[in-house]
């Protein structure tokens, strides 16, 4: 007499990723995933622009400052989310949705655990400290110490987010984390209207204001997403019946990727936290950082963000295909997302040197000091665009299939030996300048781009295994 198998939980994975034409494989992930970081890049945007607007340059710098500094404390607790996506794709490109729905259960059980023991107790304490560090001015810290311990307190909301979109994307859908990227950043810009400049009873709280936007819509949109996860409308699905315990060799295979994962956002945010320290030392520190703020962490924001939104698509289809034994699709999709990148980058790089003072603008940037040092630094980062995107991509492919210590090694030499050195050095001799800050950024992405490349055609990757669990589903 035959079996009837069980009927399977959630909807069915994309097998076109790992049988269908490539190309069409890898614009499927990364048309929306690109698409949500440009939307996403764009609650930033609006942080900048209100707070350049009704608090002036001083805001813009509490704001770069601030997010540069939690990202290097968060970057910690979201590395377990790099060693999600690379269980999940492989997982799914062989076809185990049993084994799918546990890991992204306990990457959701350890962003708890990691969020209320870790990220809010040593944020809420470290933060004075931390903003000293990257000689922010007195009046720069004041406007930002308000905002980092609300960010820290509140990221959890945030941090889901990631981690659901990534664990979608890297299963193959891209496009569910669209929509609730859409729907976060709608509300988010909302919220930043009424927090950052004041509506009827509601006072106006400057910086802070752009703080709680980002906190309260990051919870709101991560608590619907996990209704919808629940429900078994998704690709992802937790049953009522399946194990709720903690699973050491899922929960041990997290951080065996994701450590050097996490180790290597560490390294790179530091570098951007000593790199602000240098900017400080210049003589028109403020001007400066303030166009650092808006000009790399903003306007450049296009080519980064659109680059990690490839990045996701060439991890996720890159790891796939290897866990479905087709390791010939993930070279060839990998080349292809780069290809990608380098379309966008020399688009948005033309931008940069045609209107660089109407882009500026856009943040209330008039005054002519700042004016003029954004306006130099976009001349350079027209150029860097089209190394850091390369290096993306290919950080993605590596990522993807598992060699998480590659990237780690490419970016300590390539974020903090080759740029800090070089500065640290030129400050020994003379006095620094805005273009050495800025040269020392293009140096370091065009190394990175070299030694990333140089890395995933070596192979290794072909090699790596990953553990199922043998815990019941």
């Amino acid at each position: 007499m035959g079996t009837t198998a069980a009927p399977r939980k959630g909807k069915p994975f994309d097998r076109s990723i790992v049988e269908g034409p490539i190309l069409g494989a890898v614009w499927k992930i990364a048309w929306p995933t690109v698409l949500q970081n440009v939307i996403g890049g764009l609650q930033g945007i609006v942080d900048h622009a209100m707070v350049g607007h009704y608090v002036g340059f001083t805001g813009n710098a509490a704001v770069g400052v601030s997010f540069q500094i939690f990202l290097v404390v968060i970057v910690f607790v979201m590395s377990i989310y790099t060693g999600m996506g690379v269980l999940v794709a492989r997982f799914a490109g062989a076809d185990d949705p049993d084994a799918v729905n546990r890991t992204v259960y306990q990457a959701f059980l350890a962003s708890v655990a990691l969020s209320i023991l870790v990220l809010a107790p040593v944020g809420w304490f470290l933060s004075p400290k931390l903003l000293a560090l990257v000689n922010a001015t007195a009046e720069v810290q004041a406007e930002a110490l308000p905002y980092l311990r609300t960010m820290f307190l509140g990221g959890f909301g945030m941090m889901l987010f990631f981690m659901l979109g990534g664990a979608l994307r890297a299963a193959g859908d891209a496009q569910t984390g669209l929509r609730l990227g859409i729907a976060m950043t709608v509300l988010n810009v909302t919220l930043n209207v009424i927090f950052i400049r004041g509506l009827g009873p509601i006072p106006a709280f400057g910086v802070m204001g752009a703080a709680l936007g980002t906190v309260i819509s990051g919870v709101l949109v991560s608590g619907y997403a996990i209704t919808r996860l629940l429900s078994g409308h998704l690709v992802i699905h937790w049953p009522r019946g399946m194990d709720k315990r903690w699973d050491w060799t899922i929960i041990r295979q997290l951080f065996r990727f994701g450590l050097p994962a996490g180790l290597q956002g560490i390294a790179m945010n530091v570098g951007g936290v000593f790199l602000l320290r240098f900017i400080g030392s210049l003589e028109h520190s403020a001007e400066a950082q303030a166009a650092y703020a808006v000009g790399y962490s903003e306007l450049f924001s296009f080519i980064t963000w659109t680059s990690v939104g490839l990045m996701g698509a060439a991890a996720a289809v890159a790891g796939q295909n290897l866990g479905a034994g087709k390791p010939e699709r993930t070279e060839h999709a990998v080349r292809i997302a780069s290809r990608l990148g380098l379309g966008i980058a020399v688009t948005i790089g033309l931008l940069f040197l045609t209107i660089p003072s109407v882009l500026l603008g856009l943040f209330g940037m008039t005054e002519p000091i700042v004016l003029g040092l954004g306006t130099e630094l976009l001349r350079w980062l027209s150029l860097s665009g089209l190394f850091i995107t390369v290096a993306l991509t290919y950080t993605g492919g590596l990522t993807g299939t598992g060699d998480t210590k590659g990237p780690l090694y490419i970016s300590l030499v390539s974020q903090l030996v080759i740029p800090l050195g070089m500065l640290t050095v030129l400050q020994l001799t003379r006095p620094l300048v805005a273009s050495d800050v800025w040269l020392a950024i293009l140096l370091g992405h065009m190394m990175r781009a070299t030694l990333s490349v140089r890395r995933f055609k070596a192979g290794k990757w072909r090699e790596i295994k990953v553990e199922r669990s043998a815990a019941p589903a």
